[in-house]
């Protein structure tokens, strides 16, 4: 299927590269942000290496727009309880994205306000695809219709803020209307001029968020695209070689690029309005550093630009929804559409564990809520609650090891015996285990059945923006591994005195007596 897959690849860009190099335009024009995608009936979406270069445009058959020489951009700022938005005139793109609520922790922010548009790489650069032609809009100039918009933190009425720009005898608007107390908001637009007759619109948002967190590296692990069609996908940033290339097969609900915490994702604006496209991505490497108690690391990881692309309507009308805020689990449930599935739990074992932790996640919110306790109080409840639900699985677990260590010197005897009748020994053995009331298994399953809520308890605690930057006791941050190591060395500490008490009365064994001191070495320096 793979190889399948890639052969499609290649021939889709011998296809589309193929007859630029059998007819070469007479003129190449470079256009910033913009990108030629081909048949555009396919609607593809286009995700790109940081690192690629701009690829030229084909000159556009309809009237020249000239660039605006000389106007120096200015940003519109958008502030509320939620957000610090900053839209630059130069086409309308967003270059910063502040969140009051959240305290960066990356090195060199000293707690401030988590900030996640990348330096000097602006979101939404919007283009314009008339079939093999793009015009791109980050270079046009835009005015707004104010400087400063303030939106409530409460009520129903939505606050628009809208930027024009003409070229020529083109003319582009685009419109942000904002949602008190909400973190998405809606961008509708119209093009007029460009012959907008079979017209795609390309969003770009961007090559990733800006990472905000003290330990970079992890957090670029988590880096990755996001795509709803038919079902949630996420492909992790690292599955990107440098040159490769993937498709994104569509179309799409929503999608949009995620770190460890936060999400941009672009929407479709309603129900029955045109989903977004399929399309192609390609990786590129990016230098990143990470600090910790024991030093600095450095590593290279990979950065994917990504590009949506919407058809435009004979009339040039567009719309779609942005949502550019925290991975937070009760807020993307609200908005529908599986977007609380863009912060996948369990990785491979996603099926198992996505609904165990979905479950766990809103059992703690609830106790947070209604009891009105702290996240470090409410972990240390829910993980007594835990324990005592799998009590009886652990003493049946128990129970059954001390009765196979009391057979084990029958057992033992026997596969003596009849080591030359293969057949004997099983009716034998069997016979023994019936006698003394023992299950040969009795003791893995017990033990195996709780894996999937201890799986999803570490996945919720450690990809949970909740617990993020969120102190307890002598614990900087919930959500970050101990410090001082006191946690690990309490467990093993634990771990070796129920052992020992449950060995109290059973025959000695050599294995077992190895187990007993191996396991909560091997778990301590695990968690450590």
């Amino acid at each position: 299927m793979e190889r399948r897959v890639i052969l499609a690849i290649v021939l889709m860009l011998i296809v589309a590269v193929l007859p630029s190099i059998l007819s070469p335009p007479k003129k190449v024009v470079r256009q910033t942000g913009g990108r030629a995608v081909g048949d555009t009936t396919r609607m593809p979406a286009v995700a790109e290496s940081a690192a690629a270069p701009t690829l030229p445009s084909a000159p556009s058959a309809r009237p020249p727009v000239r660039a605006s020489v000389g106007v120096p951009a200015e940003t519109v700022w958008v502030t509320s309880s939620r957000y610090r938005l900053g839209l630059s005139t130069a086409g309308a793109r967003l270059v910063l994205a502040e969140l009051p609520e959240y305290r960066s922790f990356a090195a060199g922010d000293s707690g401030r306000p988590v900030q996640l548009v990348p330096p000097g790489r602006p979101l939404l650069a919007h283009s314009i695809l008339l079939g093999a032609d793009t015009v791109s809009l980050a270079d046009w100039s835009f005015t707004p219709n104010a400087r400063l918009v303030r939106v409530p933190d409460t009520g129903t009425e939505s606050v628009p803020l809208t930027f024009t720009a003409v070229r020529g005898g083109a003319r582009v608007t685009l419109d942000y209307v904002f949602l008190p107390g909400e973190y998405h908001f809606e961008v509708r637009g119209n093009v007029t001029g460009l012959g907008s007759q079979g017209a795609v619109l390309l969003v770009g948002l961007g090559d990733g968020l800006r990472s905000v967190e003290a330990d970079s590296m992890d957090d670029f692990h988590h880096f990755g695209v996001v795509t709803k069609a038919g079902r949630t996908q996420s492909t992790s940033f690292q599955s990107f070689k440098p040159g490769s290339v993937k498709l994104l097969d569509g179309p799409f609900e929503w999608a949009g690029v995620k770190s460890k915490y936060f999400l941009l994702a672009a929407l479709a604006s309603e129900e029955n309005a045109p989903q977004f496209g399929g399309g192609i991505a390609v990786g590129g490497p990016v230098e990143v550093t990470s600090s910790s108690l024991l030093g600095g690391r450095a590593g290279t990881e990979t950065r994917v630009s990504l590009a949506l692309t919407l058809p435009v309507p004979p009339a040039g009308d567009f719309r779609y929804r942005l949502y550019v805020g925290p991975l937070e689990y009760r807020r993307l449930a609200h908005l529908g559409h599986d977007l609380d599935d863009a912060n996948p739990y369990g990785g491979f074992l996603r099926p198992i564990i996505q609904p165990v932790s979905a479950l766990v996640v809103n059992i703690l919110i609830w106790m947070h809520d209604r009891l009105s306790l702290a996240y470090g109080w409410v972990l240390v409840i829910f993980g007594i609650m835990v324990r005592a639900l799998l009590w009886p699985l652990n003493q049946k677990a128990m129970e059954s090891s001390i009765r196979m260590q009391a057979v084990a010197p029958l057992i033992k005897e026997t596969q003596e015996r009849y080591k030359k009748e293969p057949d004997r020994l099983q009716r034998e053995m069997m016979k023994i285990y019936k006698e003394h009331n023992v299950n040969p298994f009795g003791g893995c399953l017990p033990m195996l059945l709780p894996m999937p809520v201890l799986f999803a308890l570490y996945f919720v605690f450690a990809n949970t923006i909740e617990f993020r930057g969120v102190p307890f006791l002598w614990l900087p941050d919930l959500s970050r591994a101990d410090p001082y190591y006191i946690i690990p060395i309490v467990m093993g500490v634990s771990m070796f005195a129920l052992s020992k008490i449950g060995q109290i009365g059973v025959p000695p064994n050599p294995k077992t007596k190895t187990m007993v001191y191996f396991m909560p070495v091997f778990m301590t320096s695990l968690r450590g």
